[in-house]
Parts: C-alpha cells; structure tokens; sequence
C-alpha cells in the first residue's frame, strides 16, 4: 500500500491505510463538545488587481476565557493558493495541515498542480468527513482563496471560496469573511471595497475589516500594540504565495489603530 498508493487523493489513501488518522473518523463521546478546545475566530479575504490578500486576527478562545493570544489561522495551501481556518482551533489546523499534504501529494503523483476548482472540491470533501464531530460542536470551517493560473485574465485571476459545515464550496465575488466577527468584518468591507483595488490596498482593507471585527466581537483580537501581535497577512499572485513581514503587518496596523485614534467610529 505504501510503495503503490494507487490514487492522487492522499485523503483517499489515508482512509484505506489508516482511517483513524483522520479528524472526522475519531470516535466523541455522545453530547456537545463545543467547550472542550479553544476556538479560532474572524480570517478575511479580499480580491485584488492580479492576486488575493487573506488576513486573520489572532486570538483564540474558550468560552469567555483568551486561550491562546498569537495563533496563526491564515496559511499557505501551496505554492499559489491560501487557506484561513475558523472553529475548532486543533481540528482546524490538522485539517489545513492535511489539505497541505493532499495537495502536494495529487502534483507528486499525477506530476500537474490541481486546478484552483480541483482544490476547493478536494477541500469541500475534506470537510464533508468532519460532518460527525460539527454536529458535536466540533465544527471547522475554512476559507480558501488563490491564484487561478487559468485564468484569461490575470487582472482577475484572484478568487475566493466558502463552505458551509456540510462541505458545500462557493466561489464569492469581491470578498469575504468566516468567523464568530465575520458580520462586522463583511459590513466594513462592503463599504469600502471596490473591484480593481491593488494588493497594497487591499491589505490595507483587510487590516482594517479585522479591526472593526475585533471592535464589536470579544472573540477577535484586534492589534496588540503592547505584545507587539499583529494580524496574519499573506498573498498569493503570479509570483506565488508570500507572507507580509512582522515589521509590514506592523507599520500597517499601527497606522491604523493612529487613525482610530482620530475618529473611533471608522
């Protein structure tokens, strides 16, 4: 089985070899578990001029308690799409640490990157076998956004998807948001997005969509000035997926929190 895999689904592979290696196949015991693990919250993305811009705040919770102040919900898929995670915070990053896998294992096998459609599918059924465990409260739901290397115009070659707990993929136009302040982040982007908008600006958006998030929900973090943890924010365009630096997300940030110190309400 391990020298012959047999299909370019890693997921698929693991399910045959070693099924009880996969989140939505462990055995919960019966009732809710939804307090049990911490839980990450609000990821955004944004469609840009020749690319995609995904940024997450970076607080998790427990209930009413911070459980962890610098998680890190936004991650490279591959070399040219993204992926966010809210949720279950453990089962999240398992399932994005998978997705990683999945991918990287269907270009080693059939020797071709997944088209930008391709991922999103492989990632919907991912979800699907989580089924059990978020009807248990145990639910993760990500967002996946990337470089479409397909596409007849690079201008708009940034796409996003969402998905809803039962696997359901959804191309959105524009942008979105995921997470327990992904209503305030949505309304902030609604006003201020605009079709064409470079990736600087759109980074600039999405740092500011996270704050007006972590202004009206307790479970986003906003900029943490003091610890100096500022949001996750990545890219992904022709060149491929990047990272903005410690000291980029934090000159972002701060120019906007000096902003809101003018005029708190936005």
């Amino acid at each position: 089985m391990f020298t012959n895999a047999g299909t370019s689904s890693f997921t698929s592979f693991l399910s045959r070899v070693a099924p009880e290696m996969l989140p939505g196949r462990r055995p919960l015991p019966p009732g809710m578990a939804a307090d049990l693990a911490p839980h990450a919250t609000t990821i955004v993305a944004i469609s840009a001029a020749g690319g995609v811009v995904m940024a997450g705040d970076r607080r998790a919770t427990m209930g009413n308690l911070i459980a962890q102040r610098d998680i890190e919900k936004v991650h490279p898929a591959d070399a040219y799409s993204l992926v966010g995670i809210a949720g279950t915070a453990g089962i999240g990053i398992e399932l994005m640490r998978l997705f990683q896998v999945e991918l990287e294992h269907y270009e080693k096998i059939e020797g071709a990157m997944l088209s930008l459609d391709g991922k999103a599918n492989r990632l919907a059924s991912m979800i699907r076998g989580n089924l059990g465990a978020a009807m248990q409260g145990l639910a993760v739901i990500p967002l996946f956004a990337g470089f479409d290397l397909a596409a007849a115009d690079p201008a708009r070659a940034g796409r996003i998807f969402s998905f809803d707990v039962t696997g359901g993929p959804y191309e959105e136009t524009g942008y979105d948001a995921i997470g327990s302040g992904s209503i305030f982040a949505r309304s902030a982007l609604k006003k201020r997005f605009r079709a064409g908008l470079s990736v600087d600006d759109a980074v600039r958006l999405a740092v500011e969509a996270l704050y007006d998030a972590a202004d009206d929900d307790t479970a986003t973090g906003g900029p943490d000035l003091t610890r100096r943890i500022y949001p996750v924010v990545m890219t992904a365009t022709a060149e491929g997926t990047h990272r903005l630096t410690d000291a980029e997300t934090a000159a972002i940030a701060e120019a906007v929190v000096a902003g809101r110190m003018e005029n708190p309400g936005g």
